[in-house]
């Protein structure tokens, strides 16, 4: 058995639970609409209440994986059929088994926001969508890959948020959806590129080659060393570049002091890294 499989799939099923349980706890019984495909689910519902929501989640997502099989390939989309499943019958299972009480609206949109973009972020880590709008983003991540994952289900959830706004008759509904829109949104990004948090060093020494060295033997990091020129003396000043990860940077900063104390060193966010020691480039990668 693929051990690695059998983990793919466990995150997805445990992942799956949480965003059906965040939905049916924090969304249905306050009203609030989460947007995508299952705004279409309480939109249907609501108008007539025999219909479970994730029964026309699931009708509703077929033409989309057809399309999601020609751009996506079958990996990708056997992994997210199962996702959307999970959580289309999740969501329904619970509905029927308990009867969550209505809290404060605001508090339901926030806890709500962390839930599903922490779910919708692991399930997007393993190479799955949950269907509906997560599956449009996936594919509009395609031809705009510099648009993050979360920024893009924002923009094409707000459009069916709309809808359940018309058919609860309340713009508190909508207004309280797009703040967990943006939350899980935020979230999303989080868990998809944040929790990597690496970080570049730009450092300026007169003495490169021991800093370098030191970085290169202590830390085991790769350093790459820049062509430099002062503005002001015209000196040639080498500047070297290292990529590391967040927990190093005590160390980095104690090798680079002990090396040269007057070096000068500039710390940077870095969005991603990619190459030996951090993340390996997979296509159609998001």
């Amino acid at each position: 058995m693929d051990l690695s499989l059998l983990r793919r799939y466990g995150l997805i099923t445990l992942f799956s639970v949480l965003f059906a349980l965040g939905f049916d706890w924090l969304f249905v019984p306050n009203s609030i609409g989460l947007g995508g495909m299952t705004a279409l689910g309480q939109t249907v519902n609501h108008l007539f209440p025999a219909v479970p929501v994730g029964t026309v989640v699931l009708v509703a997502n077929i033409p989309l994986f057809l399309l999601g099989w020609k751009f996506l390939g079958g990996s990708v989309l056997i992994s997210s059929l199962y996702a959307m499943a999970a959580t289309s019958i999740l969501v329904d299972l619970f509905d029927v088994l308990f009867t969550f009480s209505p809290m404060e609206p605001i508090l339901a949109s926030i806890f709500g926001g962390v839930l599903i973009g922490l779910s919708l972020g692991v399930i997007f880590a393993q190479g799955a969508t949950t269907g509906g709008t997560d599956l449009i983003a996936r594919l509009l991540k395609l031809p705009f890959g510099w648009l993050p994952m979360g920024k893009l289900l924002l923009g094409v959830d707000l459009v069916l948020l709309g809808l359940v706004s018309l058919v609860f008759g309340s713009m508190e509904s909508a207004l309280y959806g797009l703040i967990a829109l943006y939350i899980s949104s935020v979230v999303t990004d989080w868990v998809l590129y944040g929790m990597d948090s690496s970080k570049v060093a730009y450092i300026i020494t007169r003495e490169p080659r021991a800093v370098a060295d030191a970085v290169l033997h202590e830390l085991d990091r790769g350093v790459t060393v820049l062509k430099g020129e002062g503005a002001w003396s015209g000196e040639d000043r080498p500047v070297l570049m290292c990529a590391f990860k967040q927990r190093q940077i005590v160390v980095l900063k104690e090798l680079i002091h002990c090396s040269d104390p007057e070096a000068f060193m500039i710390v940077c966010n870095a969005h991603e890294v990619l190459g030996l020691g951090f993340r390996r480039y997979q296509k159609n990668d998001i």
